[in-house]
Order: C-alpha cells, then sequence, then structure tokens
C-alpha cells in the first residue's frame, strides 16, 4: 500500500539537556537515520525540524510556530504529501525497522483510522502509528488550532488499533531510557 511517512524531529530535547535527539548516534547511526531507514518504502517523507544531513532524501518543513509541539508538526506536514496513508513516527524510535513499518501499514484494515505499535511496555504509541489521511486531515480539522495540543487530543475519538508490545515503540526520552536498551 502507499504511504508517506511524516518524522517528527524538531523538539527541543529537554531532558536530554538539550542534545539534539535526532543526531544521536547509536550503533554508528543516527537515531534520526535509523528511522529514516525503518521508512524509506515511504512515497514522500516529510522531516519535521530544523534541517541536518541525512542517509536518503527528504523534505523539511517546521511546525508554526516553531517549537508548538508535535500535533503542530503533524499539521505543518501532512499537507506535503498525497498517499492515502500517513505513517507518523518520532525520530526517537532507535529500535524501528522496515518490518514494523510495513506490519502498521497492512494492519490498517477496514473499520479502523489508525494502527500503532505498543511499547514493550504496553503502552500505546500515537508517534508509531499509520493513519489513513482522511481520518488524519478530519482530526486535525476538529481540533483547530495544532499550537501545543495533546496528542492525545489530536487522535481522540478514531479508531484506532495496536499492536502486541514490541521493542520497536520503546522512543527514547531521557539518556536512562537510552542507557537501559543498548
Amino acid at each position: 500500500m502507499r504511504f508517506d511517512t511524516v518524522v517528527l524531529a524538531g523538539g527541543r530535547s529537554s531532558r536530554f539537556g538539550g542534545a539534539d535527539k535526532a543526531r544521536l548516534v547509536l550503533e554508528g547511526v543516527t537515531l534520526l537515520d535509523r528511522v529514516l531507514t525503518a521508512t524509506a518504502s515511504a512515497e514522500h517523507t516529510v522531516v519535521v525540524g530544523p534541517e541536518r544531513p541525512t542517509v536518503r532524501p527528504v523534505a523539511w518543513t517546521t511546525e508554526d510556530p516553531p517549537l508548538g509541539g508535535p500535533v503542530a508538526g503533524i499539521a505543518a506536514a501532512v499537507p506535503l504529501g498525497q498517499a492515502p496513508i500517513v505513517v507518523v513516527v518520532s525520530c526517537d524510535l532507535p529500535w524501528l525497522e522496515a518490518h514494523h513499518v510495513d506490519r502498521l501499514v497492512t494492519s490498517l484494515r477496514d473499520g479502523l483510522d489508525g494502527f500503532g505499535l505498543r511499547d514493550s511496555s504496553g503502552r500505546e504509541q500515537r508517534l508509531a502509528a499509520a493513519y489513513r489521511r482522511t481520518a488524519l486531515v478530519d482530526a486535525l480539522d476538529r481540533l483547530g488550532d495544532s499550537r501545543d495540543k495533546a496528542v492525545r487530543q489530536l487522535f481522540a475519538g478514531l479508531a484506532l488499533g495496536w499492536s502486541e508490545p514490541v521493542r520497536a515503540g520503546d522512543d527514547v526520552d531521557t539518556w536512562a531510557d537510552l542507557d537501559d536498551q543498548v
């Protein structure tokens, strides 16, 4: 199935002491490049955040206003693609691989607006999921101003399915998250 990818890579990384998480290197590869490799079969990829060197060509955008949060980033990126499915991922998913992305897309069956990964603790990761473009656009329209809105707010009311707990859904929010996993 055809899909576009939105990669959120524009946050402050305050829990990392301001270090740019997208540029953190794990096993010789930046976190951003790991996610870009996992989503390489996308028709179009938009990275939300400051431009950086990447493993493959991508389009770049920033949220409006800058640092307006992940929902503002999604709102800025979604209009830049056309595929019927949009895979939304954060740049801090170092264990995401292409087969996980394929599963997100192929699990988006009739009756679901989105399908996402659960992290290894069972928590639903809305920023590691595939969404029907029409459902995502409608959700953004209903929400209105996207600045500083909670991700849960954006996806409230959508019919979402979830994977079993999987390491690919583990995000890295702090140094401890990274240390615990390597």
